[in-house]
């Protein structure tokens, strides 16, 4: 089949032209990609380009990059995926209040937004966004009005990223974001911001980070929540990320797209590429310096004693950056941990699906709870 696109138009050629993108897959791929709903790796082009090893891709990666925007739709719209209903959350926006605080780390000082609901006085609940993102991500679970009436909820803008501008006497040099730094924010956040215990709950990045927290300053924390944690999550690094040919906002909201379950609801899919859109140039590549380059969950899992620190790691099966199996090889690091498997969601479970999040994450925050009761007992 000869895919033809054309000024916005779509169109099946009956001839034998060359084309100059190539993907090669068996008639089985075929009907899994068929399927109502397609299962992981088959739910998009992204998904069958990058992470599915029957798929064999070839073309120009510049031209790959430029095209991203365009395949990801092509695909989204030829595959049918209805969309996994969940029970609606009581949500009130007015309820989220923003406020800026000036963060001191070792090397600068950061004006860093967070969005928080909920009471002071209540345990606090902390999220960290994904790469090149920002605390958007977290409006579902800020807005949560059962969910706020039990934790102070808070999500910051991690410097850089989303209203956290970049210090004033940074010079303008290429952001690349590594292990150390990013500890420092984050600690620097709970003792200066929070100001006592907190459970922290992390995506993607943010989940790297979580277990980092977890291994080296436990005493900051109540419980850990990793949400989608990698083990290993090598080549994430794409050119058309920060590429002067590519535009980065069109190529980075259809890569982020790929990793999401095509039963999500699309009006929430949309905001969640919508986010990654509009991410300052390079800091999305200079995160994933951290993710996919530096954070080995093998050297990290074995620091984290969840015998004492209650860590829950929650697995969407439509992702294929950070595995259900990733989160299993993370578990098994981590005597006493627990895994939650949730198979209708993605990569980015908290703003794709909320409503479906919420009752996974309603069950990792019991578990928190249960095991910070025990160890406050012992």
């Amino acid at each position: 089949m000869v895919l033809v696109l054309r000024e916005g138009e779509v169109e099946v050629a009956r001839d034998d032209r060359p084309c100059d993108l190539v993907m090669r897959l068996s008639l089985d791929v075929l009907g899994r990609m068929l399927q109502v709903p397609p299962p992981p790796r088959h739910q998009g082009f992204t998904a069958l380009q990058i992470a599915n090893p029957e798929v064999v891709f070839e073309g120009d990666p510049l031209l790959v990059a430029q095209a991203r925007s365009a395949l990801e739709r092509v695909f989204e719209l030829a595959l049918v995926a209805p969309v996994h209903e969940a029970e609606p959350r009581i949500r009130a926006l007015s309820q989220v209040k923003g406020f800026y605080n000036s963060l001191v780390c070792s090397e600068a000082a950061y004006d860093v937004y967070s969005d928080a609901a909920g009471d002071s006085s209540l345990p606090p609940l902390v999220f960290l966004h994904t790469a090149g993102a920002d605390a958007r991500q977290y409006l579902g679970q800020l807005s949560d009005v059962a969910l706020a009436s039990r934790y102070h909820i808070h999500a910051p803008d991690l410097p850089f990223h989303g209203r956290s501008l970049p210090p004033l006497d940074w010079d303008g040099a290429s952001y690349k974001l590594d292990g150390n730094r990013y500890v420092g924010w984050v600690c620097a956040y709970l003792e200066q911001v929070i100001k006592r215990p907190a459970i922290l709950a992390g995506c993607s990045m943010g989940a790297a980070v979580t277990l980092l927290v977890a291994a080296r300053r436990p005493d900051l924390l109540l419980g850990a929540i990793a949400i989608e944690p990698p083990f290993q999550a090598k080549g994430r690094i794409n050119r058309g990320q920060n590429d002067v040919a590519v535009h980065a906002g069109l190529h980075n909201g259809a890569f982020v797209r790929g990793l999401m379950s095509p039963t999500s609801p699309e009006n929430y899919r949309r905001r969640a590429s919508w986010i990654y859109s509009q991410s300052a140039p390079g800091v999305y590549q200079g995160d994933l310096h951290f993710y996919s380059m530096e954070f080995d969950g093998a050297l990290t899992a074995p620091l984290v004693h969840a015998d004492e620190l209650p860590v829950v790691l929650m697995s969407g099966c439509y992702d294929y950056s950070a595995t259900p199996e990733d989160g299993a090889r993370l578990a098994e690091l981590m005597p006493g941990s627990r895994q939650i498997v949730m198979p209708e969601l993605g990569h980015f479970p908290m703003t794709e699906h909320p409503d479906l999040f919420a009752n996974y994450l309603d069950e990792a925050l019991t578990h928190i709870s249960a095991g910070t009761s025990s160890s406050s007992h012992h």
